[in-house]
């Protein structure tokens, strides 16, 4: 018992100070590398742990050697820009002028409630609001407003105008395609009824659509699939 308290103590000490050295990041900024890293290291900490009849250095030396194998990484990257594209990848745009980047969402893997679920967690619920999103290399969604130089001065304006004007939850009508059935029922309508209103905006295909939805404060908004490149061609 005592033998494995020694191995456990040295184990646990030698992954606290690998991950000092590895630098001061939070779970959510690291890179995919460094992440796949960090999980290797506490797998080769844990069997010498579990198992006393596995010599300690069977986990030390492959833990050491995760070490130096991200110090090395870590310094190509400081003198090379194209080796930081290469390990780290590059920040995706997701959204430009309140247009969604379809193919950027297709290649990321990221489907359309996810974006906009990390949108409302950045506050933000309508794409008109969003100059650029852009999807960094840690996984966190960064996001520039349109008015981004007015915020600051019109702080005291919006929240007199928000306490006399209600908003609401967006309600997604069309996502990917498709359409959202449970919206629709919410809303006592049917799909007959959102397909008039495609109709009334010259959409004569469900298919066409991207994403359509009624905004804060109760608008039509929607987007067809190749509005983001003829956006980015003007």
């Amino acid at each position: 018992m005592f033998i494995v308290f020694i191995r456990t103590t040295i184990l646990y000490s030698l992954v606290v100070l690998v991950m000092r050295l590895m630098g001061k990041r939070q779970i959510g900024e690291l890179q995919p590398y460094e992440f796949v890293i960090t999980i290797m290291i506490s797998d080769l900490a844990a069997l010498p742990m579990q198992d006393s009849r596995l010599p300690l250095l069977l986990g030390i030396i492959p833990i050491i050697t995760l070490l130096f194998l991200k110090t090395i990484l870590t310094l190509i990257q400081l003198k090379s820009q194209e080796a930081r594209k290469i390990i780290d990848g590059e920040p995706c745009i997701l959204i430009y002028k309140g247009k969604i980047n379809y193919d950027a969402l297709k290649k990321q893997q990221i489907n359309l409630d996810e974006l906009l679920e990390e949108l409302r967690i950045a506050n933000y619920f309508n794409l008109e609001e969003i100059q650029y999103a852009i999807l960094e290399n840690g996984g966190q969604l960064s996001v520039l407003p349109k008015n981004y130089n007015s915020n600051s001065q019109s702080s005291s304006t919006s929240e007199n105008t928000s306490k006399t004007k209600e908003v609401q939850l967006p309600k997604i009508l069309v996502s990917d395609g498709k359409i959202n059935k449970s919206s629709l029922s919410r809303m006592g309508k049917d799909e007959k009824w959102i397909l008039n209103v495609l109709k009334n905006h010259n959409i004569n295909s469900i298919n066409e659509v991207l994403i359509a939805l009624y905004d804060t404060e109760g608008n039509f908004k929607y987007q067809l699939y190749d509005e983001f490149e003829r956006e980015c061609s003007k």
